[in-house]
């Protein structure tokens, strides 16, 4: 049975904790991967969503089953109108790899993050997060609780 996980995270993540969080992404998801987790879904924001979709991408080297699949809140040109040009080309890299890609949204809109979260956990039997505050008022918690309310297991790499 092919089974899914989901990607939520932070865009900002301590430089002190970044090498052990994304080190240990990565043997999450190669214990995953064995076990039938080949579809893996991330949202396209800054930080702990482009470390996931670059590790996807370069465990499909080795994982050639392995899919990543892009749910992005609006289009690009509004997700990263305020990025840097380094942050774009990424998204453009990772954009151009993925094996496929929808968008909840054209425009951003006040809900278009937040009906992409809500996409991403129904598309996921597992979520791997980076959360500092589970119970917090961010995007990432409130991920974290739809998960949770939909009643998968969530790998909170921040803890």
């Amino acid at each position: 049975m092919v089974k899914s996980i989901c990607f939520t995270g932070h865009r900002h993540i301590a430089k002190e904790k970044l090498p052990t969080a994304l080190a240990e992404l990565r043997r999450v998801l190669e214990t995953a991967i064995p076990q039938g987790f080949v579809d893996f879904y991330a949202g396209g924001a800054l930080g702990w969503d482009t470390y996931c979709a670059q590790t996807v991408l370069d465990l499909r080297e080795e994982y050639p089953c392995i899919a990543l699949h892009l749910v992005l809140p609006c289009s690009r040109a509004e997700q990263t109108a305020r990025w840097t040009e380094a942050q774009k080309a990424a998204y453009d890299c990772i954009y151009r790899e993925a094996d496929s890609c929808e968008f909840v949204s054209v425009d951003y809109t006040k809900d278009c993050m937040r009906l992409r979260n809500k996409r991403l956990v129904e598309l996921a039997d597992c979520c791997v997060c980076f959360c500092g505050e589970p119970e917090g008022r961010s995007g990432t918690a409130q991920t974290v609780r739809m998960a949770r309310q939909k009643g998968i297991p969530v790998i909170n790499l921040a803890s």
